[in-house]
């Protein structure tokens, strides 16, 4: 790998990978709304962000996300559902990393092996659901692996050794979760970082489309 494109950078896990690619000798680009006013929610700013760089990066990857936005916390039941949360959640968590995803195609080589990622989450997971609740973010989730599996379709036609894929982070000792680890078991972010490149650079052609954890395993849909 000589270079890596980092969608929201600025973030816990954005920085970390940046930070263990750079230690490998990778070029890393980054890009984030804080450092950059990239809005992955607005697809003029992303077409304005990507348009102005020059490919191929070996890896694009997609940090953005969020499980709480504009303070509407994740659903424990059907009556805290609100129209307005379902949007904000499907226009950052699904929408942003597609919008990434079709203005990245002139970034990647036509030739050779490329990764383009994007973190998704298992709660995002239809058959791994078995506690419910979370509705919005679930929902927002599965609708992005449905995005990357469609992606990966239309991508192997035309880029031959291209690999698109949704990634699983595990629970990450980040902003984005400080106030919902309680007694779950998390990493710290460089760990986490770790976890997934060493995911990306296994991961072989015939995976594109999949769903994988950080330890690589696949994560149903």
């Amino acid at each position: 790998m000589e270079k890596a494109l980092i969608i929201g950078a600025s973030g816990g896990i954005g920085q970390a990978v940046s930070a263990a690619l750079e230690a490998r000798g990778v070029t890393v680009t980054g890009l984030s709304r804080s450092g950059d006013g990239l809005d992955v929610t607005d697809e003029a700013s992303v077409a304005a962000a990507l348009g102005a760089l020059d490919g191929p990066f070996d890896l694009i990857l997609v940090t953005t996300g969020a499980l709480e936005i504009a303070g509407a916390a994740p659903e424990k039941a059907l009556r805290q559902v609100s129209a307005q949360a379902m949007l904000d959640q499907f226009a950052l968590n699904c929408m942003g990393p597609s919008l990434v995803l079709k203005h990245s195609l002139r970034l990647l080589p036509r030739e050779g092996r490329a990764v383009f990622a994007a973190l998704s989450a298992r709660v995002g997971s239809i058959g791994d659901n078995n506690f419910g609740g979370w509705y919005s973010y679930r929902t927002a989730k599965a609708a992005l692996n449905q995005m990357i599996h469609t992606g990966a379709i239309e991508l192997g036609r035309s880029h031959r050794g291209a690999i698109c894929v949704a990634l699983h982070p595990g629970t990450v000792e980040t902003e984005f979760t400080r106030k919902y680890l309680g007694r779950h078991p998390a990493v710290p972010a460089a760990q986490a970082a770790e976890n997934l490149l060493g995911v990306i650079e296994r991961l072989r052609p015939e995976e594109s489309g999949g769903f994988f954890d950080w330890q690589g395993a696949t994560v149903p849909w």
